[in-house]
């Protein structure tokens, strides 16, 4: 039974009911809902509004090699993630982002959507290495990598300008 319309999530929403699947074009309008809000954007190099045009162009670009998948809780979409492989002689690498909903963070949908595709890539895509950046600020989302084996190789000095300064980033990879 979906939640009440203004119950807090906090006492409605449970891990279990979340479902992870592939993002499709028609996901486009609830994808960029979450891409811009306030929270999800000040993690990502996500520029302010991002058109919904602009998302479903994003998806339906998506290479056979790609993954992107979304966390659905009781109909609305919480999350989106997407492992984007590499080619030629890094064929064997890809590059991680992911976001979800404000109200959801901190709540288990990130480990669920990155255990997905950390799955995926391994038993699927035989991808042995996968590599993000992630802004030195972000401490929630650098625990989750760590929890999934990703280490710090590097530290990328003024990497974005985000609300008016600029942010270093901790380049992080996981090696199978």
């Amino acid at each position: 039974m979906p939640p009440e319309k203004d119950a807090p999530v906090q006492s409605q929403f449970h891990i279990h009911d979340v479902v992870i699947r592939g993002s499709r074009p028609q996901d486009a309008e609830a994808i960029t809902e979450v891409l811009n809000l306030p929270g999800v954007r000040h993690g990502t190099l996500r520029q302010p509004f991002q058109s919904v045009e602009r998302t479903r162009k994003y998806i339906e670009s998506a290479s056979p090699s790609d993954i992107l998948v979304c966390a659905e809780w009781h109909g609305k979409i919480i999350g989106s993630a997407g492992l984007h492989r590499k080619s030629g002689r890094q064929h064997h690498v890809a590059s991680f982002g992911i976001g979800v909903h404000d109200e959801f963070a901190g709540k288990g949908v990130g480990t669920v959507l990155l255990s997905t595709l950390i799955d995926t890539a391994d038993k699927w895509h035989d991808i042995r290495r996968i590599e993000l950046d992630v802004f030195v600020d972000n401490t929630p989302a650098i625990r989750l990598y760590e929890k999934f084996g990703f280490v710090h190789e590097g530290t990328l000095r003024q990497n974005a300008y985000r609300n008016g300064e600029y942010v270093d980033a901790h380049f992080m990879a996981r090696l199978r």
